[in-house]
């Protein structure tokens, strides 16, 4: 089974450098324009149905893809969500440095390491990979699918599957991602 696996368009957020994680943003016009790109660039794959998370930058992201498709199947899974970032939401990178010294430079050093109050990043793999899994093994659907989800999510579960950390993601970055009785595997889309 093949899933094509999307970042959501920009934000404002993104634009300025902001931690978003669970805080619900949505998309500016470039993220809105970019959505509309990664529509083309599926256009011609087939795609039957989309899943997106329930953020609205990524629920908007999907939405604006299947309006362009004409996808009739939207599906909204929490599991999809971002990985929520504790004390570092709402802030810059610099700010995080200066507000929260210790658990940034613990971040830095790994970024699997929990920031205060933030989600551990073996449960955002989890249910991550029981997100990707119900839809993989979902019977409705005939073609591919694509879903929508956020940077941090998708380079754990990428991490994850790969064992090796992809770069930051660029907004509507795509991977094609291989269900099959082995798991999962994952390349970036052409």
């Amino acid at each position: 089974m093949s899933i094509f696996l999307a970042r959501h368009g920009e934000t404002e957020w993104n634009r300025i450098g902001r931690w978003q994680g669970r805080t619900d943003i949505p998309l500016s016009e470039v993220g809105r324009a970019q959505a509309r790109t990664l529509a083309e660039r599926v256009r011609d794959c087939g795609v039957s149905e989309i899943f997106t998370s329930d953020l609205s930058r990524a629920r908007e992201t999907g939405e604006i893809v299947a309006e362009v498709l004409g996808v009739t199947r939207l599906g909204i899974d929490p599991r999809l969500g971002e990985r929520g970032f504790g004390c570092f939401e709402g802030l810059t990178r610099e700010e995080c440095a200066e507000r929260h010294p210790e658990a940034w430079a613990r971040y830095r050093a790994d970024r699997r390491s929990t920031p205060t109050d933030a989600e551990p990043q073996e449960q955002v793999v989890a249910r991550m990979i029981a997100a990707l899994t119900a839809v993989a093994k979902s019977s409705e659907r005939a073609g591919h699918v694509l879903v929508v989800s956020h940077g941090a999510a998708i380079r754990s579960f990428l991490h994850t599957i790969t064992g090796t950390e992809p770069a930051p993601l660029v907004n509507v970055a795509l991977f094609l991602v291989e269900h099959g009785n082995a798991g999962f595997s994952s390349t970036v889309a052409e």
